[in-house]
């Protein structure tokens, strides 16, 4: 593929991202960079979060595990529908009640300063090392396409990236955030959709023979009842699926900052289940592309890798439409920005509100909290750039794995902390919150070390994140012996 195609490419989609973002921002006051002012529609929330639920490892790494493990995916997705529903009708009433910016402040509401600020670094952590995950990946498959045919070093690459990312975002915040993410899930459906029918079209198939083909293929398995030792097992990825999406987007700034921008809870809740009725149909068009890819590579003899380089390589190097090509590019880097912009501009709000503004968002105002929020973007900005940098050492063979594995360690802690608030009166102690938060998540990683041995050849999955939060409960509630809600005010 030719490199000036791709330059064009590149500069055509990140101009245009550029406008949808500056039109976003007029008008933008400091205190709307947090929450877009709430007046985002629903139908455009529910479209936003799809996109927003959707980075460039999705894009490339979704079509990739199908050789592996089949459409076992959407095991997890049906448990992603009964966590969007606990989101929808538990934990919007309380964000919306309490009026909250960052959704950290409900700790402090519950548990006091210390459970704020713990779970709001745990946020941080896990947030910033894997929205850099995320942007690696696609850095590699810009390098290995653009970069390196003109001996630019990868540092220079993520700088670029990054800057660009921290330029549109500088401004407008959640509502540039909230267009952006609505233009990514247009053009990155619209990538899918015209990816298959191209690939389709070169496998001399119309819709329904490719859908049959699909069928009879090997990749298409879904449901996966045999081996409860197999880490594809159903209940084992579906359980993890509520899990990690309560845990991953209701308790994620990042995810939460589109729906809570909606004027009224009833119009988060409809925007919110409407996203995942979107997101399940999209993530069946990625399986099925990726099915095809392997049933394409397969018919011409193509000995093409597996795994997330799959999508990129068949796209530029296999004998399809140049076409393709650019459409695999456009919906890349149209992942990758918005993804990026998304994260950064989370990760500027929680920090700037929870780890520097004091216990709740309106202890700082005006030109104080302007200068806050303008420092945080720009040092996390360098921060993700030399992550980035930093994961070009490491390997990251199926990213969107390795996400869901940290991201069960990490937010364990977080889910555990909420559920406890939720489900009981109890106060655990303040100094012990930091302790058990940090605590669960080693012992978690240690016995999922151990369970082939000590639990009888058992294999964890993303369900490490039930062990993790049930640990951290475990641990709260030890701390919270004697003690009750009304004991907070005592101290």
């Amino acid at each position: 593929m030719s490199p000036a195609i791709i330059i064009l490419t590149l500069v055509g989609y990140v101009a245009l991202l550029f406008v949808v973002a500056w039109r976003a921002s007029r008008g933008v006051s400091s205190e709307s960079f947090f929450t877009g002012g709430r007046t985002t529609h629903r139908a455009v929330a529910a479209v936003a979060m799809v996109g927003a639920a959707m980075s460039g490892v999705t894009y490339i790494s979704v079509p990739g595990t199908v050789a592996a493990d089949g459409f076992s995916y959407l095991q997890t997705c049906l448990g992603f529908l009964v966590g969007y529903a606990i989101i929808a009708y538990v934990l919007i009433p309380l964000y919306y009640r309490l009026g909250v910016v960052s959704l950290y402040e409900y700790l402090d509401h519950r548990f006091g300063i210390v459970a704020h600020r713990t779970g709001a670094w745990f946020f941080f952590l896990s947030k910033i090392a894997s929205a850099s995950l995320r942007a690696y990946v696609i850095c590699v498959v810009l390098q290995g396409l653009l970069y390196d045919l003109y001996d630019i070093p990868f540092a220079v690459n993520a700088a670029i990236m990054m800057s660009l990312v921290w330029l549109y975002t500088r401004r407008g915040g959640v509502r540039s955030v909230v267009w952006v993410e609505t233009l990514k899930t247009f053009v990155m459906v619209a990538s899918i959709v015209m990816c298959i029918t191209f690939v389709v079209r070169a496998l001399d198939m119309n819709l329904g023979e490719a859908v049959g083909s699909i069928a009879r293929s090997d990749y298409s398995q879904v449901l996966f009842f045999d081996d409860p030792l197999d880490r594809r097992y159903f209940w084992k990825q579906f359980l993890a699926g509520i899990f990690l999406v309560v845990a991953m987007t209701g308790l994620d700034q990042d995810m939460m900052q589109t729906v809570l921008s909606c004027p009224t809870r009833r119009d988060a809740q409809r925007g919110m289940m409407s996203s995942i009725a979107l997101q399940i149909v999209v993530i069946t068009l990625f399986l099925a592309l990726g099915a095809l890819l392997y049933i394409y590579t397969s018919q011409r003899g193509v000995d093409a890798p597996q795994g997330d380089m799959l999508f990129g390589y068949v796209a530029t190097e296999c004998g399809l439409p140049i076409v393709v090509g650019i459409l695999f590019i456009l919906g890349l880097v149209a992942s990758t920005y918005s993804s990026a912009g998304s994260a950064l501009t989370a990760l500027t709000t929680s920090f700037t509100l929870d780890l520097l503004g004091g216990r709740r968002a309106d202890d700082a105002k005006g030109e104080q909290l302007d200068r806050r929020r303008r420092l945080s973007h720009t040092l996390i900005a360098v921060a993700m750039t030399a992550i980035i940098v930093a994961f070009n050492y490491w390997s990251t063979a199926g990213a969107i794995t390795l996400i869901f594995t940290m991201a069960s360690y990490t937010y364990g802690p977080l889910l555990g902390l909420f559920v406890f608030g939720l489900a009981s009166h109890r106060m655990p102690h303040p100094r012990a919150i930091p302790v058990v938060a940090i605590l669960s998540p080693l012992a978690s990683y240690v016995i999922a070390s151990n369970s082939r041995v000590w639990l009888a050849g058992y294999e964890f999955s993303y369900d490490i994140l039930i062990l993790n939060t049930a640990l951290t409960l475990l641990g709260l509630w030890l701390s919270s012996l004697g003690r009750t809600a009304s004991s907070r005010s005592k101290e």
